[in-house]
């Protein structure tokens, strides 16, 4: 499914207009400006009971090797989005 369906199935299961649904899932999942990309650069979580839970993670600075010429790197600490199901999701799927 990508975002056209979703919207789709949104606009579907709601009765909302496709231009609304669209404002949505926007509003919730922009990756510059939507509500969750928000709260994880504050460094809070978003945590939806039964889905799943949102959080920022940060990963440490660590050395590395550059495949072509096999030179050790440093690679920089950086913050990375991750995801773990929640309990009602992996029940779901079964």
């Amino acid at each position: 499914m990508n975002k056209s369906d979703l919207v789709d199935a949104l606009a579907e299961a709601t009765g909302m207009t496709k231009a609304d649904a669209g404002r949505a899932v926007d509003a919730l999942f922009s990756p510059g400006s939507g509500i969750i990309a928000k709260t994880l650069k504050k460094g809070d979580r978003v945590q939806i009971t039964g889905f799943g839970t949102f959080e920022a993670k940060q990963r440490k600075a660590r050395t590395g090797r550059n495949p072509r010429t096999g030179e050790t790197i440093k690679i920089a600490a950086t913050k990375t989005p991750g995801f773990r199901a929640g309990k009602g999701l992996k029940d779901g799927i079964k």
